[in-house]
């Protein structure tokens, strides 16, 4: 058998048992999946770039171990979610051993799945960023906010800051109009 089928027959089979083993949070799972493969590739092609933007300094540039460590993360991740979504089915079961009406289904799961998600998408645009890709100053002002380490109360001053810059442009927008 050709390698090509062979990965076309394992993607088949994988993307089939997702289906039917999640049903509608598999598409979920898949555009989380999607998210993973455009982050890496981006990632790639941004340290591409800053290596070659930067010849004499190693720390730039794509090495093997990062590509590595990359890929150690995101087996990690769905590690977390596969642990959220078993957490969500032990819910389940036991509260329906014990007679409990469980109140819904996988809510523990799909939020994992969101977020790291969410991640994905911040880390393609920063990526793109470092391609230079333009990036709209506010997307990356939430960013920074997403990313950076604050405590509540400056995160707080830092979201009202941005609200109101917000609520100032959609005036503008209304005066345009």
């Amino acid at each position: 058998m050709k390698s090509e089928h062979t990965i076309q027959l394992l993607l088949s089979w994988m993307i089939t048992w997702i289906s039917a083993k999640f049903q509608a949070f598999g598409m979920l799972l898949l555009c989380l999946l999607f998210l993973m493969f455009i982050d890496y590739i981006t990632g790639m092609l941004a340290s591409r770039k800053e290596g070659i933007d930067h010849p004499d300094d190693v720390s730039y540039g794509w090495r093997s171990q990062k590509g590595f460590w990359g890929i150690i993360k995101k087996i990690g991740c769905w590690m977390v979610i596969a642990s959220a979504f078993s957490v969500d089915e032990l819910l389940l079961h036991s509260a329906k051993s014990l007679g409990i009406t469980y109140p819904g289904n996988l809510y523990l799961g799909v939020f994992v799945t969101v977020w790291y998600s969410l991640n994905e998408v911040l880390s393609i645009i920063e990526n793109a960023g470092r391609m230079g890709v333009p990036i709209p100053q506010k997307l990356k002002t939430y960013i920074s906010i997403l990313k950076k380490e604050i405590n509540d109360k400056e995160c707080l001053v830092s979201i009202n800051l941005i609200n109101n810059s917000l609520k100032s442009d959609n005036r503008d927008d209304e005066s345009i109009r």
